[in-house]
């Protein structure tokens, strides 16, 4: 058991956990071989304070929040936001907190749930690869529901979004490659620990209630990649954020898991695949915050079809390229990408998932930050140049990197090779291209007034205001 009287602000010393013994047990690593790694994984976390991040984690953390919040807005016109948030209603439940852009207000879990879902139904969400997934999408619905029922003001939500953003990376780290590999969706499963360490941190939850919120969320965390490019991939961003919402809750109110969830025997880590890397998760990124390395979406689709958005898109504008000018496109991307390989799309969601509508698209020049493009993406004559599209998936590439090859009809061969996953230099470029985003996607919900309000508070000084003050302006447009 863990020592109970461990304050808020100490970081814990690793120390041996009760654990139980099984067959094989000589193989499993004891909590010492991680070096009690979910203590000291949260009591990382739990030292996070506003005022010791660098100020450009400050910023990212804003702009995760933007982002997120556009991302969240524009998702409540789609079906399966309507669908979860009927659901929800018909549930009933104290008005704790807003759902975003629709002016009424729910529980906590169940706004967690449905503003989650939102969030990434349109899968324009940013991306961590040492997750590999959405951080933002399975943390912030839940903290934003805790944090506006107990009118937290902003320093401490980016305070406990940092905590929850590294925790998230950190756990990534420990079980890649095997966990995502063999069928998790690391935003749903890693996604609802980064959720629970959050939550944790705003309710300034000791160190042995924060292990416990780990384990909680640990034996809760679920999701399919089988489901990519169905209604259920969104819903698993809302899973996270309230798996991890009520982990927090419960384990305030003394409700107790096991405090060393990671690596104890058929923890989370065994459990969820063969790789088990404390050394990873316990080394210092690069610039000291995974945050620094946070990928924003500028193309509407899943992240594993930007490299080919990019390298195709690069072609067309260097050799002038048009579907009549080529015999022949091939992309080559890495053998993860069978997530984003669907070979003929049907619905609007599918189209996100596919490699050859996204290299049609580029090649057409149609506009694929706008979320029309992919509304239209199915139609017969973007599918007709999908087909003349030839995929092969290389094994040892990553998710973010494609080779585009182009045979011209004039006998060139052409070739484009683009890799993602490079964070921006320039952040407060990035911050303006996030708030114009933010713009275009949640103008059509919430009219630009509105929108104009939400970006000047969010650009004022961090002491000055409190997340109900926020979401007073994030309801439907304004008459």
């Amino acid at each position: 058991m863990l020592d109970s009287s461990t304050q808020h602000d100490h970081r814990p010393e690793g120390r041996e956990q009760h654990r139980e013994t099984g067959p094989g047990d000589a193989d499993i690593p004891t909590a010492n071989a991680g070096c009690g790694l979910t203590v000291e994984l949260a009591g990382r976390a739990l030292e996070v304070r506003h005022d010791g991040l660098p100020s450009d984690a400050r910023r990212l953390a804003l702009d995760c929040l933007t982002d997120w919040l556009g991302c969240a807005i524009a998702g409540t016109r789609e079906p399966a936001s309507r669908i979860v948030t009927d659901c929800m209603l018909d549930e009933g439940g104290a008005p704790q907190a807003s759902l975003v852009g629709q002016g009424i207000k729910a529980s906590m879990p169940q706004a967690a749930l449905v503003n989650g879902t939102a969030s990434h139904v349109l899968d324009y969400d940013d991306v961590n690869l040492a997750l590999p997934g959405h951080a933002s999408v399975a943390i912030v619905p839940g903290l934003l529901a805790l944090a506006e029922h107990r009118e937290a003001p902003i320093s401490d939500f980016i305070a406990a979004f940092v905590a929850g953003y590294e925790t998230a990376c950190r756990i990534g780290k420990l079980v890649s490659p095997a966990h995502y590999a063999s069928g998790f969706h690391a935003t749903a499963t890693i996604g609802s620990l980064g959720s629970a360490m959050a939550c944790a941190h705003l309710l300034s939850l000791p160190l042995e209630q924060s292990c416990f919120a780990l384990g909680l969320a640990a034996t809760q965390a679920a999701g399919l990649k089988a489901m990519f490019g169905s209604m259920a991939k969104p819903l698993h961003a809302g899973m996270a954020a309230q798996a991890g919402l009520r982990s927090a809750l419960l384990a305030q109110k003394g409700f107790v898991s096991r405090g060393d969830a990671l690596e104890c025997f058929q923890g989370f880590a065994r459990a969820h695949g063969d790789d088990f890397h404390p050394d990873r998760a316990l080394a210092e990124p690069d610039g000291g915050y995974y945050i620094l390395g946070n990928l924003f979406k500028f193309h509407a689709s899943c992240f594993s079809t930007h490299s080919a958005i990019e390298a195709m898109t690069r072609l067309r504008r260097e050799h002038r390229l048009t579907p009549g000018s080529i015999s022949g496109i091939r992309i080559l991307a890495g053998a993860e990408c069978t997530i984003c390989n669907i070979q003929s799309p049907s619905t609007p969601l599918e189209t996100k998932f596919s490699l050859k509508t996204a290299a049609a698209l580029a090649l057409l020049g149609r506009d694929t930050s706008r979320l029309e493009t992919w509304d239209e993406a199915a139609k017969e004559d973007v599918q007709a140049i999908a087909r003349n599209i030839r995929v092969e998936l290389q094994p040892g590439m990553g998710l973010s990197k494609s080779t585009v090859f182009v045979a011209a009809a004039d006998r060139r061969s052409l070739e484009q090779t683009i890799d993602c996953n490079v964070p921006a230099g320039d952040k407060a470029a990035q911050s303006r291209r996030v708030a114009d985003k933010f713009s275009a996607i949640a103008a059509p919900v919430i009219g630009a007034r509105q929108c104009g309000d939400i970006l000047r508070r969010i650009a004022s000084n961090t002491h000055d205001w409190t997340l109900p003050d926020l979401m007073r302006h994030c309801g439907p447009a304004r008459r």
